[in-house]
């Protein structure tokens, strides 16, 4: 049995104390929130978890093996040190940090402490997302040219993080996942339309490598919630629907060939589109959260030194938001990644 403290009842702690608490394996015994108001609904429905409005209760807690830090983006570098020096597996949820360097030394500090470093990027264990990894794996896409990606909604709005940091985190873990690495190079733009001063829409290009362009869009002033990608290659075009519960992944076969006729007015060759079957593959239904949870649990228990979402890939996350962001006070100017 893994005992489990969680810090930060929020948006996520309330999700990660039920997942840590129906897990056999696992056993939540306390839980830390600065909101009194937020400690009484955890004592409410779990009556045997303890409950602290201080976290260093958690860190300097002998039984507890494990932390899963739900906080604040702004915490999560400190709390994820603290928990490491004192010799607990951290589960932190997404972006790792704020900074590369800040990154760098939780990879640093996890690898000699020889403990579990997990950064929460969800859409790693989504059972859609595993299905576009093996399309582009086993090439039905054949050479992929680009793809994008909408996140939107109308809220919920942050103050402790732009929507870039808030949302792109997810689709850059995707991508990153996806083609092996991160983006060498990243374009963006970002407006500030509500009056503060965070950034609440963001526009971005980023290069990956074999020039493979993807155009992302986050946004929390949009009226339609969309969390979509579509995948151009030159033999199959996929889209993936995280919304769309009958049919997540939509597989088209389509795609554009060169005629061998030759053209004297205008070329040697002509362009013709070909249209075939679309394809709606039956996806599993999993709790991706779950399966997370479940993952850090196994690599605790097999001493994985390796996680699917490790810190390495929490650091590439955070070069390119940063990256981005550099981007984005340049007026789009173009930022390389190597």
């Amino acid at each position: 049995m893994i005992n489990i403290g969680v810090i930060g009842y929020g948006h996520w702690g309330p999700n990660h104390v039920r997942i840590f608490s129906q897990l056999s394996n696992s056993k939540v015994l306390m839980c830390a929130d600065q909101d009194k108001e937020r400690l009484k609904i955890v004592k409410n429905l779990y009556p045997a978890i303890e409950t602290t409005i201080n976290y260093k209760d958690i860190i300097n807690n002998p039984k507890i093996d494990a932390v899963c830090v739900a906080s604040p983006t702004n915490t999560h570098y400190a709390i994820s040190k603290e928990g490491l020096a004192a010799g607990k597996h951290i589960l932190c949820e997404k972006p790792l940090a704020l900074t590369t360097q800040e990154c760098q030394e939780l990879q640093d500090l996890a690898e000699k402490t020889k403990k579990i470093l997990l950064v929460g990027h969800i859409f790693l264990f989504n059972e859609g997302i595993i299905c576009l990894k093996k399309y582009i794996t086993s090439k039905e896409l054949g050479s992929i040219y680009y793809a994008h990606v909408q996140r939107t909604n109308l809220g919920p709005f942050r103050y402790d993080v732009n929507a870039l940091w808030d949302l792109a985190p997810h689709d850059i873990a995707i991508f990153n996942y996806l083609f092996d690495g991160p983006p060498v190079a990243v374009s963006a733009r970002g407006g500030k339309y509500l009056g503060t001063n965070l950034e609440d829409i963001a526009f971005a290009t980023l290069e990956y490598p074999q020039n493979i362009l993807v155009n992302l869009h986050v946004s929390w002033l949009d009226p339609k919630k969309v969390r979509q990608i579509t995948i151009v290659g030159d033999k199959k075009m996929v889209v993936w629907d995280d919304l769309d519960h009958l049919g997540p992944i939509k597989l088209y076969d389509k795609h554009v060939e060169r005629t061998s006729t030759f053209y004297e007015s205008y070329g040697e060759f002509q362009l013709l589109s070909k249209e075939g079957s679309i394809t709606i593959p039956k996806v599993g239904i999993t709790e991706p959260l779950k399966k997370q949870a479940q993952h850090f649990l196994e690599c605790i228990e097999k001493n994985k030194a390796s996680p699917l979402s490790d810190a390495k890939k929490g650091l590439d996350v955070v070069k390119t938001l940063m990256a981005i962001e550099e981007s984005m006070r340049q007026k789009g100017k173009q930022v390389s990644l190597t």
